[in-house]
Formats: C-alpha cells, sequence, structure tokens
C-alpha cells in the first residue's frame, strides 16, 4: 500500500513539473516579429526651402526740413494717405541768436555804406550835369552806389532768412513741410515742440515723416549659403504672413545679394522679391513673413518613403531589404538602391529598384502572446 501511495505521488509531481514547464515555455515564448513592407510608387516631389523675413515697401520717402526749428504743428496722422504737395507740418524758426546780430549789423553797415554812396553819387551827378566830371569818373561812382544798394538788399534777405526762415518776410516756403511723393505716411518720429535739424552735407537733419507706396511691397529675407546657388532671379514665391492667417501671396525673385554676411556661424543672403497684392488683404510696413521657395521638382518618379532607407556604415551608401518568397516567411534581402531628390518625406529612386518590390518598414510589429490575446478577449 505504502509503495502505491509512494508511485502515485511521484507520478503527481512528475506530470505537476511536465505542465509548469508546458506553461512556462507558452507564456515566455513570443512570436516571430512581424516586418511591414511597402511598393515603390509614381509620385511628384519638390525640395522646398523657407526663408524668412519681413514684407516691406518698395520705396520709404523721408520727409526732412530745409531750416531748423521747432515743430509748431503737425496736421496729419500716421497711416493718413497723402497726395505730392499736401502740407504735413509747420516749422517755427527759432534763429541763432549770434547769426542774427551778425546779419543785423551786416545790414546796418550796408545802410551807411549806401548813404555815403549815395551823397558822393548825388554830388558828382551835379558836377556832371556841369560837365566838371568826366563820364568815366561818373560811371564809376555810379557803379560804386548800385553795388551799396545790392549790399543792402543782400544783406536784408539774409537777415530775413535767418529771422523768418524766407527773404521777403514769407516763412511759408521752407517753413510749410509737405509730401514729395503720393503715398501713405508711416511715420511721424517728431512731435509739436520738438525741435529739428536742416538736412546739410553735414547732418541728414531730423526726419519729420516718412511716405511709401503701400500698393509696391516686396519681401526681404535671407538664405543659407547652401541653397543660394540653387536660386534664379524670377523664381517663383509663396509668402505667408505671421500677422494674417490661411492667406498666401504669390511673389517673384527679383534680387539676390552678391555678398553674403555672417550671422550666428552661418554666411546668409539677402534676397528680394515682387510681392502681388490681393485686392482683399491689407498688407502693412513691416509684417514678418515667409516665402516658400522650390529649389528644384520632379514630376512622375519613383519614390519611396525616406523612413526605410539604411546607409552602410563604411560607405555611407543608401539600401534598402526587398521581401523575398512569401509575406509569411519574412525573408529579405539587401538591396543596394540611387537615390535623387528628398522632400524629407519621400525620396526619389533612380535605380535599384522596381513598383513590384515589397522594401521593408522598421517599424515593425509583434504579434499578441496567446495567453494575453485570451485574457483581452474575456
Amino acid at each position: 500500500m505504502n509503495k502505491i501511495v509512494k508511485y502515485i505521488l511521484i507520478g503527481v509531481l512528475v506530470l505537476g513539473a511536465l505542465w509548469a514547464a508546458v506553461f512556462f515555455i507558452k507564456s515566455n515564448s513570443k512570436s516571430a516579429i512581424t516586418y511591414d513592407t511597402s511598393q515603390p510608387f509614381i509620385s511628384s516631389i519638390e525640395k522646398k526651402t523657407v526663408a524668412t523675413g519681413k514684407v516691406v515697401p518698395e520705396e520709404e520717402i523721408e520727409i526732412k526740413p530745409q531750416i531748423s526749428g521747432i515743430i509748431e504743428k503737425i496736421y496729419l496722422e500716421e497711416g493718413a494717405k497723402v497726395k505730392a504737395g499736401d502740407l504735413i507740418a509747420l516749422i517755427k524758426v527759432v534763429p541763432n541768436e549770434q547769426a542774427l546780430f551778425q546779419a543785423r549789423g551786416r545790414v546796418n553797415n550796408a545802410k551807411v555804406a549806401l548813404g555815403n554812396a549815395e551823397l558822393d553819387f548825388n554830388r558828382n551827378k551835379t558836377l556832371f550835369d556841369k560837365g566838371v566830371v568826366s563820364a568815366q569818373d561818373f560811371q564809376n561812382i555810379q557803379l560804386t552806389y548800385d553795388q551799396a544798394k545790392l549790399e543792402l538788399e543782400n544783406a536784408q534777405n539774409d537777415y530775413q532768412i535767418i529771422l523768418r526762415g524766407s527773404a521777403g518776410g514769407s516763412s511759408t516756403a521752407n517753413t510749410n513741410i509737405r509730401a514729395t511723393v503720393d503715398g501713405t505716411i508711416l511715420e511721424i518720429p517728431v512731435e509739436e515742440g520738438d525741435q529739428v535739424i536742416q538736412s546739410n552735407n553735414f547732418n541728414d537733419g531730423t526726419t519729420i515723416a516718412s511716405i511709401a507706396d503701400l500698393g509696391k511691397m516686396i519681401f526681404e529675407g535671407k538664405v543659407d549659403e547652401g541653397e543660394v546657388g540653387k536660386l534664379q532671379v524670377g523664381t517663383p514665391l509663396k509668402i505667408s504672413l505671421g500677422a494674417v492667417e490661411d492667406v498666401e501671396l504669390d511673389a517673384k525673385l527679383k534680387f539676390i545679394a552678391p555678398k553674403g554676411v555672417e550671422e550666428t556661424g552661418a554666411v546668409q543672403f539677402k534676397i528680394e522679391g515682387d510681392v502681388e497684392e490681393k485686392d482683399d488683404v491689407f498688407i502693412r510696413a513691416g509684417y514678418s513673413a515667409n516665402a516658400s521657395i522650390v529649389l528644384e521638382k520632379k514630376d512622375s518618379i519613383l519614390v519611396i518613403p525616406e523612413a526605410v532607407l539604411q546607409f552602410d556604415k563604411e560607405t555611407d551608401k543608401p539600401y534598402v531589404e526587398v521581401a523575398v518568397g512569401s509575406a509569411e516567411e519574412q525573408k529579405f534581402e539587401r538591396r543596394d538602391i540611387e537615390t535623387g531628390i528628398s522632400d524629407g518625406v519621400n525620396v526619389e529612386v533612380i535605380s535599384g529598384l522596381t513598383k513590384d518590390d515589397n522594401v521593408k518598414h522598421w517599424n515593425k510589429t509583434e504579434p499578441i502572446k496567446k495567453g494575453e490575446e485570451e485574457t483581452e478577449t474575456e
């Protein structure tokens, strides 16, 4: 009896051990990894670059005063549309005291000189009428008298210019600041009461207003030196504005800088493009903008997802793995290929693949273990 019980216990233990081993193997074993595949397809690829910049007027005119003084009145505001000749501001002349004193002294001296010349002229005219003074001597005296009158007139004009800003007592010619072109006033950087300086050979002068035609806008941006060699004047641009959503403007590249500027370790080249405006979109000067530029484009070419590419560690040449046999077998062979342009998503296949090849993806998937599948089903 004891032997029978003993054998039964041994048998139960052996069966239990076998069942545990089988359960352990099943629960910990993994199915074979399954890889997705796809076939090359025909598509078009555009290689683009994006230039950051802004939209500005093609021409911006700065209005500067012809005399120095103080802004007495500003008649218009920023954003106002003007025609050439429209009055923008009025300047009050504040003469320099030293220059005014010198000009007044010059006038007084000219008056004294004219008085003496007039007395001399009148005295000699009487003698000339009596035949005492020769015609030549009288002509010289008359010339001196005429010169004295001109000197007084010039001195008085200079005095009026210093005092009022214009000769003849009228200051409207120089003190009235008027628009020189048609357009929109972009900026009036001065206020009433500000002192302004006239434009001359030694000073640019104070800008009273800047005017531009907002109907003629250009894009100003910069591109990297690695891409500037692929650009050509006349290349179409697509302009997107940061301040206006869902609006894309057409433009055409018109200028590429012959010299680059180094910025943060990279050489950048300035570009400009004429912007074709839309009637329903108002563009303000200085809007930040991005220009999308097509560097290269190919239509109806064989492409594959760039994510399936692998690169040889020694030669750095691209290759893919192509399925051989049935899909269940999951067997692949290496295939060296030659690639062309890429848009960052798809890449052109020049040689090495056909449309019928199944290319291995690296987004591998693993089937759920049988035990886990039954648990989730329940």
